[in-house]
């Protein structure tokens, strides 16, 4: 019998994008808090008033965009929605995966909680039991330009929540919404005012795209560190550059914490280096950059991560609709929370920092394979001329390291007016979230590369052994892929090394 899983209790204010991520692979289910339902029922009741006295109301009786002054009859209400989302739902391209659905779904869902969206708290604890029950809309990775929003792939998750269009399930599979939800018992939303638009408004798709890309960053980045060290052991470089009187004289914060992990694992007076004994008397008095400046370059993308991280968690943790409602001043007030600026630009930010990890990667790939440089044998591989060795591998990090140079041109210094010039500046944050997704992917498989490469280096100085971390992030390689003594397929092993990079296993206890 499955175990339950644990619950999480959303109130729209403290989601954490390690949260997100649990939500994203199945691990945990949703529920309200006590005063997130309060505050849901009080929004809701400032809309019903609205509807009850015919005020006239922006995206609650009013068309949208440039209808904006179309006054629609109260019995047209419920078909203003439904079409709002049906028109609206013209994304293209592939659907999203099921882990990155269910975290667009669960963060729209801590948008809601907040209360400032007008939903019914029955609508909300629908959507809540369909993301518990894991029935997921198809929703296309194109079509946002993150100006009002996400409003393409949002109306997709809604129109699968009103059981039109595709949805999936682990227990169906692809079927058609009505069907999948049905074979939950569920059934589907049916939308009073203003509730189609709090389903659509927002930047949930750019900034849950968003976390992923951060989270994978954070881990690329730690392990970084520790690759970059293994591949200076076994090139016998020398260990003077991360003296931490260096660091503490220029004191940015990633650099200072990368110089203390390169520390901790290379050899020292807590941990002992049979390569560093024995090269000491021939020791280098100072590396090339792509080593001796590691804590400059990994630093600053340390800090970018880090920069971007907490521009996300406050963007997860924000109303980003239109217009808003503040039951405590009685208030329905339209403005600009849905523009994706903010998220768009921070991605931007994170791909062109991360990036830096992939582009000094390659730089030590390339002391590794280079026997004018490594003192090691032609790209690392006994019998060179007979076999090629680590030679195409590293020409697949120079791919990866160019198509991330193209990857890194940011995309939110675009905008082309839209919907009749009513949202004349927009942010493009979409293709931010998704190429700032493929140049942390393109970094974890050149540092896979290296990782790959620097172990194979360490054959050749053995039986001499490196500091015991090092030797554990060897081992663990090992564990996966085993020595090249000649040529073989290489894909499997570069898959193999980037599948435990991802899983972030290529740390240290020290570290």
């Amino acid at each position: 019998m499955a175990l339950q899983k644990q619950c999480i209790a959303l109130d729209g204010n403290s989601l954490t994008t390690e949260d997100l991520i649990s939500l994203g692979k199945g691990l945990l289910r949703i529920k309200l808090t006590p005063e997130a339902e309060e505050g849901v029922k009080r929004a809701r009741e400032i809309v019903d008033n609205i509807i009850a006295q015919d005020k006239v109301v922006y995206g609650i009786n009013t068309g949208f965009g440039k209808h904006a002054n179309t006054v629609i009859s109260k019995d047209k209400l419920k078909e203003l929605q439904e079409n709002l989302v049906r028109s609206h739902a013209a994304g293209v391209g592939s659907p999203l995966s099921p882990e990155r659905t269910r975290m667009l779904l669960a963060l729209r869902i801590n948008v809601l909680a907040k209360g400032h969206s007008g939903i019914s708290l029955e609508a909300l604890h629908a959507i809540i039991d369909a993301f518990n029950a894991s029935c997921l809309s198809l929703v296309p990775e194109k079509g946002t330009v993150g100006a009002s929003g996400d409003l393409a792939p949002l109306s997709h998750l809604a129109l699968g929540l009103m059981g039109e269009g595709k949805m999936w399930s682990p227990k169906t599979g692809w079927g058609e919404a009505k069907s999948v939800l049905e074979a939950h018992g569920l059934k589907p939303l049916s939308l009073k005012p203003k509730e189609g638009l709090a389903l659509i408004n927002g930047t949930q798709m750019i900034t849950s795209l968003g976390a992923e890309a951060v989270e994978r960053a954070l881990a690329i980045a730690r392990q970084a560190d520790i690759i970059a060290a293994l591949t200076l052991e076994v090139l016998k470089g020398t260990t003077k550059a991360f003296d931490s009187d260096i660091h503490a004289v220029r004191p940015h914060l990633g650099q200072m914490q990368v110089a203390w992990r390169f520390r901790s694992v290379l050899d020292s007076d807590v941990f002992s280096s049979e390569i560093t004994e024995k090269n000491r008397p021939h020791q280098r008095v100072q590396d090339a950059y792509s080593l001796r400046c590691s804590p400059q370059v990994h630093g600053v993308a340390n800090d970018t991560v880090a920069f971007v991280k907490s521009i996300l968690s406050t963007e997860m943790n924000s109303a980003t609709d239109n217009p808003l409602v503040f039951p405590e001043r009685d208030l329905i007030i339209s403005g600009g929370n849905f523009h994706g600026e903010y998220p768009a630009k921070a991605l931007d930010f994170l791909a062109i920092g991360v990036h830096e990890l992939a582009s000094i990667s390659e730089r030590r790939i390339e002391r590794l394979c280079n026997p004018s440089l490594s003192e090691l044998p032609a790209f690392l591989v006994n019998e060179g001329g007979l076999n090629s060795g680590f030679m195409i591998a590293h020409c697949t990090a120079a791919a990866l390291v160019s198509e991330n140079k193209v990857l890194c041109h940011p995309s939110s210094v675009d905008s082309l007016s839209t919907s009749a010039a009513t949202e004349d500046h927009v942010s493009m944050g979409g293709w931010a979230a998704r190429k700032a997704l493929r140049v942390v992917e393109h970094v974890e498989q050149v540092l896979a590369i290296e990782l790959l490469a620097a172990c194979q280096a360490l054959e050749f100085h053995r039986p001499l052994k490196s500091t015991a971390p090092l030797e554990e992030v060897h081992r663990l390689v090992r564990s996966v892929v085993r020595p090249w003594d000649r040529d073989r397929f290489m894909n499997p092993d570069i898959e193999a090394v980037h599948k435990l990079l991802r899983e972030e296993k290529a740390s240290t206890r020290s570290a």
